[in-house]
């Protein structure tokens, strides 16, 4: 639909290619590896994945877990966190990043028991931030009952 001399779907398949071409985590690893100056070879030594894996990961043909995105995160020398946010494990908020990280650092946890854990904290989460009010304090006390 012409309106103004602007064609409005032309605008919106321009922002929609812009919003794919860094919106998977693959994609946004090869974005970080190409800004680091590392080759697919040298990142996945460096991971200590192997290199047709992590072209797979960077292609999109294979979701890598979340020790491998640590793995990845290391050898890049970036926060594991931002990659969890990518890949869609951890939510991009300001609180409680940390237990989440520490659930996905447990090596004696299985993926599915870490995947399961950090669900169930994340839906407590946002059980409880749409039961308060904007108004409302975080947490506040009880007021003690008069005698």
């Amino acid at each position: 639909m012409h309106s103004g001399g602007v064609n409005v779907d032309d605008i919106k398949e321009a922002a929609k290619a812009k919003t794919l071409k860094v919106s998977t985590i693959g994609d946004f690893i090869r974005e970080q590896r190409e800004q680091a100056h590392v080759s697919v070879r040298q990142l996945s030594k460096l991971a200590g994945i192997s290199n047709p894996y992590l072209s797979q990961i960077e292609r999109g043909l294979r979701k890598p877990s979340a020790d491998i995105l640590q793995q990845i995160a290391k050898g890049l020398r970036i926060s594991a966190e931002q990659l969890y946010v990518k890949a869609g494990i951890l939510e991009d908020r300001s609180g409680g990043g940390e237990l989440v990280l520490a659930i996905l650092a447990d090596s004696t946890l299985t993926e599915r028991q870490k995947s399961v854990l950090v669900e169930i904290y994340e839906s407590f989460r946002r059980e409880n931030e749409s039961q308060r009010s904007p108004e409302e304090p975080i947490a506040e006390p009880p007021a003690a009952a008069a005698g």
